[in-house]
Parts: C-alpha cells; structure tokens; sequence
C-alpha cells in the first residue's frame, strides 16, 4: 500500500498566490530566475535566493542558502505565506491548452522510497541532489513538491471530481505563461480520512518527475534520523508530492540535436543511417512521428522520416524497446560518437513543449542534425520502473510543470 499522509502545509495567502507562486526552480538559468523574481514576493527568492546575491557568489555557495532561510522567514513574518491550523491535503489542477490534469498533494515516506514502494524510472546523481539537500536543510522545510503518478484509480477519480466541484477552490489565477492553477484545501476530517484510505488501496506510487528532489528528500530524512538518534516518527521522513492518475497526464516527447556528423559527409551520414533504419520518406516540410519507433530526421533543411528495422531492438525488454534507446545505441553511439548523452557536449536536448522548428533553428546553427522522438507512454513508465531499470537520459518530458510556492512542507 501507499502512505500519504495531509499535513500542516505553508502556502500563500490567496491574495498573493499569483505573485508568489512561480516556475520549478531548475527550468531557468540565473539570469533569467533574476529577471523572473523580481517581484519581491516570488517564491523565487526562496528556491533561487542565489538572485539576491553578486554573481561573485557561486550558487552553491553557503550564503546562498542561509539567504533563502532569510527570505522564508521574512515571507512567513510578512504575510506572504500562511501556516495551516491543522493537517490537509490539497487538490491541484492545471490547465493548459485546455488540458486539465488534477492531483492531490500530500506527504509520501521516505521509507517506501527505500523499499521500492515509490518506484522511480531515472538514474540520480548526487552532485545534483547537494543544492535541494542544502535548501531543504536551512529552511527546514521542503519548499517544493516532486510530481508523482499511480494507475487509474477509479475511486479517488471520483471523489476529486465531485469534491472540486461541490467545493470552493482558495486559489484561481492564470499565470504568466497561460497555465492555470487552482488550488482546493482537503480539510474535513471525514474527506481527509476518505483520501488517506484510497491511498492505502494503491500498491505503487511512480516518481513522473523530479528525481533528484524525491532522492534529497530521502537523504534528508536519513540525515536527520541519525542526527536525533530515535525511531519516533517525523515530518522529516516524508516527501512533498503532487500526485496525480495517469490518465490525467501526458508525456510530451523529447528530443535531440547533435551538433556535427562525427566527420561524416552527408551522403556518408544517410548510408550508415540506413544501415539500421528504413528512410520511409524525405520532405521539405516537418515530419512527426506518429508511432514507436518512428522518427523524424532533420539534416541539411530537409526532415526524413525514418523507421527502425526489425532486430535492431528487443521487443521483450521495457527499456530495450523504447525509442530513445533505440536511437542511442543503433545511431547515436556507434555513429555519432555519443557514447554517454549525460555527459557529451556534442548533443542538446529539447523538450516537445517547444516544437519541431526549434529543432530546425539549433540543427541549423550548428550544421548538425535533429531527431525527434515519439513520446514516451505511461505505461512504458510503469513497466520500466516495475522492471526496476531505468530509462535513458531525457526520455519523458511532462507539462505542465508543477508551480513552486503554492505549498510547503516543514519538518
């Protein structure tokens, strides 16, 4: 079964929910989190209070996190943010082109991350879990959620679709890039206890995005069990997570842009292409892929459309069998060089969020070529993290992103 427990959240007070709330702290680059915080009550000055420091000062650097303990407690002192009176859940919607996808919020333990109850699809590593350990550890809070997923649940769709519907959401606002957040506060004990209980019928809970969060917040946990030396139960051994039904969700495709031929002419490049790949159709107007294991080409102003040949991956196994996979080791390794994507400078990846002529404009100005794939399914999620492997790097793009600053929890 799946713990997920309500708790004594932190969230905006609603008339400064839109200006508090804000992107994932990792989406921007430090300029553009500067430019993006600038309203003093962006949650940004927390997650990325580096912008409130000279760039002399590296962003990892100690100063940074004291500063974003500083700003938390000048939010709760002024009024920007609010502590709940008693333990919630929260039901969060978003919509975006008219999509909507709506989770609960709540806290996950970190004990089922251990034991693969909460199963995960991607590799972490540490270096990249140091930064939220340290943001985590000075605001003694988790100042953002991690974005989880389960199978359909038939019974926790409903209640969430009558409860938002009989019920007056706290937040409504449309933000700045058009996606819309709405926020309900769970706060019956008769409906807490109906949502903690439908957790408990639900054997797996999938970390969707959000990895390295879920992994320092485990790291967090562990920390601080061993520092007060007991077993009593405590906020710190739990995850902040929105948590959604996959058939609300949809994973959009990432792509790839490498930025030469490996020395390869162009007529040498499509030869070795074809060695593994039928070349359905070429076409001066964009291609996109409609199926597995399709993919689009861009090379030289021009998209081809190409297609896996059979016995070039194995069917039977989850991560084998995906597209990224299939890319990376009949034409990414051997042909061009990229033998390890998490660390090659030669490769940039897009997410679909930004469509294929993005594609056209970086292979462009690199001379290189682009590839676009077709996205990854949910259940191709499923049956990767059950299989306890792991996907490729940059294999699932999800949108919308969750909002940072809508809730908070201490420990």
């Amino acid at each position: 079964m799946a713990i997920v427990k309500p708790f004594k959240g932190v969230r905006p007070d609603a008339k400064y929910a839109k200006e508090v709330s804000c992107l994932p702290y990792d989406v921007m680059n430090r300029d553009e989190a500067r430019e993006m915080g600038k309203d003093e009550k962006s949650f940004l000055h927390i997650v990325r209070s580096d912008i409130d420091l000279p760039d002399s000062v590296d962003i990892h650097d100690e100063k940074v996190y004291e500063k974003a303990k500083e700003n938390y407690d000048k939010f709760l002192n002024e009024g920007y943010l609010i502590r709940e009176e008693k333990e919630v859940y929260y039901i969060y919607r978003e919509i975006m082109n008219g999509r909507v996808q709506t989770g609960i919020c709540g806290c996950c333990s970190t004990f089922e991350y251990e034991k693969g109850i909460i199963k995960k699809h991607e590799f972490t590593r540490p270096e990249k879990e140091v930064d939220r350990i340290n943001n985590f550890l000075a605001c003694s809070a988790h100042t953002e959620p991690v974005f989880f997923a389960h199978r359909h649940n038939e019974d926790l769709h409903n209640f969430i679709s009558e409860y938002t519907k009989n019920n007056k959401p706290v937040y409504d606002f449309v933000a700045e890039d058009g996606i819309s957040h709405i926020l309900w506060v769970v706060d019956k004990d008769e409906d807490v206890e109906k949502v903690r209980e439908f957790y408990n019928k639900i054997d797996y809970l999938y970390i969707a995005d959000g990895h390295h969060r879920t992994a320092s917040s485990y790291e967090v946990g562990k920390r601080k069990r061993e520092e007060a030396g007991d077993s009593v139960d405590r906020e710190y051994n739990y995850i902040l997570a929105v948590i959604f039904d996959s058939n609300e969700l949809e994973i959009m495709d990432y792509n790839r842009v490498v930025k030469n031929l490996a020395g390869y002419s162009k007529e040498e490049f499509l030869d070795k292409v074809s060695e593994k790949f039928d070349i359905v159709s070429n076409d001066e107007n964009i291609i996109k892929p409609e199926k597995k294991h399709d993919f689009s080409m861009y090379l030289d102003k021009k998209w081809y459309l190409l297609r896996a040949k059979e016995g070039t991956y194995d069917k039977e196994n989850p991560v084998k069998s995906l597209d990224a996979d299939i890319l990376q080791e009949n034409l990414l390794a051997p042909v061009l060089n990229i033998e390890d994507p998490r660390t090659s400078d030669n490769i940039e990846f897009v997410g679909g969020i930004r469509g294929l002529k993005e594609l056209e404009q970086r292979a462009d100005s690199f001379n290189g070529v682009a590839f676009a794939v077709y996205p990854v399914t949910m259940n191709d999620l499923f049956s990767v993290a059950d299989a306890n492997m792991v996907m490729p790097p940059k294999s699932t793009w999800f949108e919308p992103k969750l909002r940072s600053g809508l809730f908070i929890h201490e420990i």
